[in-house]
C-alpha cells in the first residue's frame, strides 16, 4: 500500500481506509492533495475551540468546518466523505482521557457533534520534495516525529496548550530554503518556528518523540521544527471535555484540495 499509494486518487484511498483496508499512517499518499487533523466535539464546545484556533493559527489552522452539529459530511472538503469512517485510525477521549483507538467512529457518533479540520503538514511535504528536499520520515516510511515544547498558545475558553511540533532533519541551506517553501502554505503550518538545538524550545530528547516515530539524524543536518496539529489534542487534554473524537497521530483525513489551491503566493 505504501508504495502505490500515490498512483491514485484521494478517493480511491478514502474508500479503502472506509473498507478498513488500511489502517495505517497517511504521510506520503497522493501527492497534491491537502491531508487534514480532525477534531470532533460536542457543540458546548465547539465556540470555545474555534476561538483557540484563531488564536493559534499556526498550530491551529483551520481548513473546514462542518456546516451543523451532527454533520457528518463536508462537502466542499471531500466527495463522498463519511467523517466517521474515512480516516484511518480515531482516538475517543473522556474527560480528557484517552480511552480507545478505533478504525471508525460510528458507534461513537451523536447528533451535537461538531467537526473540524485542521491543516497537516503532510501537505507540504510535497512542495519540499519538488525543491528536492529529503523527507526522512516519509524515506524511512515512519510517522513523522512530534514533540512537546515549552513555546506556549494563547489560550481560549477552557482551552490552553504548550506548542506540539514536527520534526523533519535537514542540511542547514535545506533548512533556509524549506523556511522559503512553507512561508507559502500558512494554511498547513506555513514556515518552520525553530531549526537547531532542540533544548531550547524545551525537547530533552531528539531521539524520543511525544508522538510518531524517531527518525536518522545525520551528520551535518539540523532538526527542523514546524508547529503541528497535534497541539490542540494537547489542548482538549488539558481541558478535559466530556467527550471528544479525533485522529490518531499521523492518520490523517486525505481531502480532495489540492496543495496548488491553498498556496498564498
Amino acid at each position: 500500500m505504501q508504495h502505490n499509494a500515490s498512483l491514485t486518487t484521494p478517493y480511491a484511498i478514502r474508500n479503502m481506509i472506509r473498507n478498513e483496508d488500511y489502517t495505517g499512517h497517511t504521510s506520503g499518499f497522493v501527492p497534491g492533495f491537502v491531508q487534514a487533523n480532525l477534531v470532533i466535539l460536542p457543540k458546548q464546545y465547539a465556540f470555545d475551540f474555534l476561538q483557540f484556533c484563531q488564536a493559534n493559527k499556526k498550530a491551529c489552522p483551520i481548513v473546514a468546518s462542518s456546516s451543523a452539529p451532527g454533520a457528518i459530511t463536508i462537502p466542499n472538503v471531500a466527495h463522498d466523505l463519511d467523517i466517521r469512517t474515512d480516516l484511518p485510525r480515531y482516538r475517543i477521549f473522556k474527560q480528557g482521557q484517552l480511552i480507545e483507538e478505533v478504525t471508525n467512529i460510528k458507534e461513537h457518533w451523536r447528533d451535537d457533534l461538531v467537526t473540524f479540520l485542521i491543516g497537516c503538514s503532510f501537505s507540504f511535504e510535497e512542495s519540499l520534495q519538488a525543491a528536492g528536499i529529503e523527507i526522512r520520515n516519509i524515506t524511512e516510511h515512519k510517522n513523522v516525529p512530534m514533540y512537546m515544547t515549552n513555546i506556549p498558545c494563547e489560550s481560549a475558553g477552557v482551552f490552553q496548550a504548550n506548542m506540539v511540533v514536527s520534526m523533519r532533519p535537514m542540511k542547514p541551506a535545506d533548512a533556509i530554503r524549506a523556511i522559503q517553501i512553507c512561508s507559502r502554505f500558512p494554511d498547513v503550518h506555513g514556515a518552520p518556528v525553530h531549526f537547531g538545538d532542540p533544548t531550547t524550545i524545551g525537547i530533552k530528547d531528539i531521539n524520543r518523540p511525544n508522538f510518531g516515530e524517531s527518525v536518522t539524524i545525520k551528520d551535518g543536518e539540523v532538526p527542523v521544527f514546524w508547529a503541528c496539529g497535534v497541539t490542540p489534542q494537547v489542548a482538549i487534554a488539558n481541558a478535559a471535555p466530556d467527550f471528544c473524537i479525533t485522529h490518531s497521530p499521523g492518520h490523517m483525513l486525505i481531502t480532495d484540495i489540492q496543495n496548488a489551491h491553498i498556496s498564498a503566493f
